[in-house]
């Protein structure tokens, strides 16, 4: 997930939690507070009725029922029952509607003075009251029709607005936050684009104090303390290449003209052959160093063209055959519909083919190469190199495309240990890819190249 959208969420996550809590805050107050107005109502109802009861001589039940029944405050569904110290019903309301009691209920009452409980629908009020040293208990019950509705609108109107509300929070928090976030992401691409052949791209800087600026400045300075060092790393190189170069094509000039002088005794003769292969040998490595760091250091990707694969194999192949006359490739196009054609430079593609077929042919039983072109299932140009030879260590075969990496089994065979690093990394400059593989059974080595089209 990304850093906006994580913001976004974290937020929106907040206003709902919030939100939520707020809305069942509210709900539950008025809930308490429609209990609390409706019991005001209810013992307010139960005092007047028991006072004109009791107080009132010249009003018997039948009128009071009368009364009850007329008055304008008339509570709906409503039952009124009114008890003596002897738990005798003295009175009761003509509504159909019913209210449970015993005698339990009405001690309760008389301990705790004023009782509430909901029964069914009903809202239910127990009152203690005392007339002339006499206690009177009195059950009222009836049905808040109004504060319900009002209670249930409330509800459909939180739940609404809780939905509606978060809805916007979310989509407007992820905008906003995006808009801000909006220097971060073209931050990003700048430096995404940045190459080595780019250390002087600056990103843009404002006048703002924020955290993205500072971001910006401190990148800046890093790309300058980076273009520095490998101005001066590409200054070493260069000055290297040409004081190394010349030394050492010297003395292979001057051992193989001590060579060709003849006249020497075959110990002598040998001595000066192996000093010929090291100094053979060393300038294959200050070449191969050479090369590697041009290709680290060079913009290539404006000089590809379209190459026919194939022709490169062929025409690396002839050119190795003159080193190593006993070397023999087999050459096959398996199941392929593409025309054998990719981007790339051929100078380039070249010394992939010519590092890798060298190493098939020194690392080898048989001194031959298979070589396959297919397409592979994603529908890209797949080259398979397939020879037989001894196997690798697991921790040789892990750093294979390593520099200086060379088999312990094969030191006595002359190489720098940077073949497979140059071909890899020719390979993805052309944003191909390279793998090996070992197949036990038939003893094979395999690396497979893949190329896009």
């Amino acid at each position: 997930m990304t850093l906006k959208r994580r913001i976004a969420v974290n937020v929106s996550i907040a206003f709902s939690v919030i939100y939520g809590i707020s809305a069942i805050f509210i709900y539950i107050s008025f809930s308490t507070f429609r209990k609390e107005e409706f019991m005001e109502r209810l013992e307010e109802k139960a005092l007047t009725t028991t006072k004109l009861l009791l107080e009132v001589k010249d009003v018997d039940n039948q009128i009071l029922k009368l009364i009850d029944q007329n008055t304008i405050n008339k509570l709906y569904n409503e039952k009124t029952l009114i008890f003596d110290s002897n738990y005798k019903l003295i009175y009761s309301s003509i509504d159909d509607a019913s209210v449970k009691w015993d005698v339990n209920f009405l001690q309760k009452i008389k301990k705790h003075k004023r009782v509430y409980t909901i029964e069914k629908e009903k809202d239910v009020l127990g009152v203690f009251h005392i007339y002339n040293n006499t206690d009177y208990y009195i059950i009222i019950a009836a049905e808040d029709k109004s504060g319900m509705s009002k209670l249930e609108f409330l509800y459909q109107i939180l739940i609404l607005s809780f939905f509606i509300g978060t809805t916007l929070v979310w989509v407007t928090t992820y905008f906003l936050i995006r808009k801000s976030l909006e220097p971060l992401d073209n931050f990003q691409k700048i430096i995404t684009s940045i190459s080595i052949n780019k250390l002087n791209t600056q990103i843009i800087e404002s006048s703002k104090s924020d955290e993205i600026n500072l971001l910006s400045k401190a990148f800046n300075q890093m790309l300058l303390r980076i273009e520095r060092s490998y101005l001066a790393q590409k200054e070493f190189t260069s000055n290297a290449s040409h004081e190394l170069r010349t030394p050492i094509s010297r003395l292979t000039l001057q051992l193989e003209n001590l060579i060709q002088q003849g006249g020497h005794n075959e110990n002598t003769l040998n001595y000066l052959n192996n000093m010929s292969k090291d100094v053979n040998q060393i300038s294959d490595l200050i070449n191969s160093l050479l090369l590697l760091a041009q290709i680290n250091a060079s913009n290539f990707g404006v000089n590809f063209q379209q190459v026919r694969i194939d022709e490169i194999i062929f025409q690396v192949y002839e050119k190795t055959i003159k080193n190593f006359p006993d070397f023999q490739m087999n050459f096959e196009i398996e199941n392929t519909e593409s025309d054998l054609e990719i981007k790339g430079i051929t100078s380039l593609l070249e010394i992939v083919f010519a590092n890798l077929f060298k190493n098939a042919y020194l690392y080898s039983y048989d001194r031959k190469v298979n070589v396959i072109i297919e397409d592979n299932p994603t529908g890209n140009i797949q080259i398979r190199l397939i020879n037989k030879g001894e196997k690798l260590s697991p921790e040789e075969e892990k750093k294979i495309f390593n520099s200086f990496v060379r088999g312990t089994k094969n030191q006595k065979i002359q190489g720098s240990g940077l073949g497979l690093r140059i071909a890899k990394r020719i390979l993805d400059l052309h944003k191909a890819k390279l793998a090996y593989a070992y197949e036990d059974a038939s003893e094979q080595h395999e690396f497979t190249l893949t190329f896009p089209v």
